[in-house]
């Protein structure tokens, strides 16, 4: 089984001059979920090279034990800071596609288009893309077959409007996740703040939050079987 991973290559939070990037948890343990299942994971990023880390999903209060392995596995420090470009991969090489979250995505992956050919490629194929808390935001522009918005008419869920508040970033996010997925007509739903929850719809997998990485990497497991 072979899984594509997408990262963001954005590394700045609006205007603020704080860095952004990619939330470490909602890499690390879906990566290492799927790799001691054996999948063989392929990292790419929309400019390729070292993808750029978020500062706060670093702190102290965001380690978990996947987070401690990342740090201390140097072979997936190499992944991370060697990244293939968006551009030199291609659907039919993997069976399915997985976007961690964390701010970035917002900034570049929404609006990338090779990584929404990519998407829509994979979904045509019928294989799975999963997406967790920010990374629904790569579905922004993203179309079905019928011209429609990927999204219309399917249950989805993302990083909630109050999640981004509590986090004091709504007005600085160039849009917010859930309003996004509700224009675009998914039947959006969530569970409390912070609470694990992921919904299945078809071949889409979306998960709410940090907390839901690892639901989001088990459907995509058992949909991959």
């Amino acid at each position: 089984m072979k899984v594509l991973f997408v990262l963001t290559s954005h590394d700045k939070l609006g205007d603020t001059g704080n860095k952004t990037g990619f939330w470490i948890e909602e890499f690390a343990n879906p990566y290492y979920s799927l790799l001691d299942k054996g999948v063989d994971i392929t990292v790419a990023t929309p400019e390729g090279g070292k993808a750029p880390i978020d500062p706060t999903s670093d702190s102290e209060d965001n380690q978990t034990e996947d987070t401690k392995r990342f740090k201390n596995d140097e072979a997936a420090q190499k992944v991370i800071n060697n990244t293939h470009k968006l551009s030199e991969v291609k659907e039919e090489d993997f069976d399915g596609v997985f976007y961690p979250g964390g701010h970035g995505p917002l900034w570049d992956l929404s609006k990338d288009e090779k990584s929404i050919k990519l998407i829509e490629s994979f979904n045509e194929a019928g294989k799975p893309i999963a997406f967790v808390c920010h990374a629904p935001a790569a579905l922004k522009n993203v179309k079905a077959k019928d011209g429609n918005a990927l999204v219309k008419g399917k249950k989805v869920t993302g990083f909630t409007n109050s999640e981004e508040e509590a986090v004091q970033l709504t007005d600085v996010v160039p849009f917010l996740v859930e309003d996004m997925l509700k224009e675009n007509g998914g039947i959006y739903s969530k569970e409390a703040d912070w609470n694990e929850y992921a919904v299945t719809d078809g071949n889409l997998i979306t998960g709410q939050n940090p907390q839901s990485s690892g639901a989001v990497a088990s459907r995509l497991y058992d949909m991959l079987k």
